[in-house]
């Protein structure tokens, strides 16, 4: 995925202007940088989100592969860049139905697919063995880890390309953010992941590469981009340097 000059703006005022960002295949991408400075919004461009804001302006371009993701249709787009976000959100549904839905809604009408989905994906997120025998029981009779596993679980049931995770552990207590945390680390290679976070040991710890996002003329911009270890031992922006030794931030 690569946004080239991308620039939001809520009305008048800018969210984060003239962001090029080259994201490989199959890498973990953290955003880091203090509050207020565009990750998240930059992150709800990236699938079109943001168009469900009122007086929304973006500009630039953003290409998923080969194609240009303003050329796209909207519901196929976010099938193809499925989002995890800070606090769970499962459906008020059943656990199997959170599932069964964006399947059906998308398309996949073959019961047996559909069963295969929710297996493999339930498994790929550890809740399999969870929740098999009572699939049928409210989504929100899970705990808040297991709620956002789920969530995880029905974004990867419909085989995204790009995962965008807005803080998906900053809801969760010690254990279950661990459980979060390593699930991320064990889809690389299988997606292209973003993640926003403000834990920058848990960035250390999962990222390939990291992009520093700051405000700066009253408007978020990407201070610097590097691979993680490039990042976090030889910054080469001063202010990178200071984020990550908490002397800014």
């Amino acid at each position: 995925m690569q946004t080239e000059h991308l620039s939001l703006y809520y009305g008048s005022k800018p969210a984060f202007k003239d962001v090029s960002l080259q994201i490989q295949a199959g890498s973990i991408t953290a955003l880091i940088g203090p509050s207020g400075c565009g990750k998240t919004s930059f992150l709800t461009c990236l699938n079109r989100l943001v168009e469900l804001t009122p007086n929304c302006k973006v500009s630039g371009r953003i290409r998923l592969g080969d194609s240009d993701v303003q050329a796209l249709d909207a519901i196929s787009l976010r099938r193809r860049v499925g989002m995890l976000f800070q606090k769970p959100n499962p459906f008020p549904l059943s656990i199997v139905r959170n599932l069964e839905f964006p399947l059906q809604e998308h398309g996949v009408s073959r019961r047996d697919e559909i069963d295969c989905r929710i297996e493999d994906a339930l498994r790929d997120v550890g809740l399999w063995h969870e929740v098999k025998d009572r699939l049928k029981a409210p989504a929100f009779s899970l705990s808040g880890g297991q709620q956002q596993r789920l969530c995880l679980a029905r974004a990867l049931a419909l085989k995204p390309e790009v995962l965008l995770m807005d803080e998906p552990c900053s809801a969760l207590d010690p254990l279950s953010s661990e459980v979060v945390e390593d699930l991320i680390a064990s889809l690389r290679g299988r997606f292209t992941l973003l993640v926003v976070t403000h834990n920058l040991a848990q960035a250390k710890r999962i990222a390939d590469d990291v992009a520093l996002f700051w405000v700066a003329d009253e408007a978020g911009q990407l201070i610097e981009f590097g691979s993680a270890t490039q990042i976090f031992e030889s910054p080469q922006h001063a202010l990178t340097a200071a984020y990550i030794s908490g002397r800014r931030g």
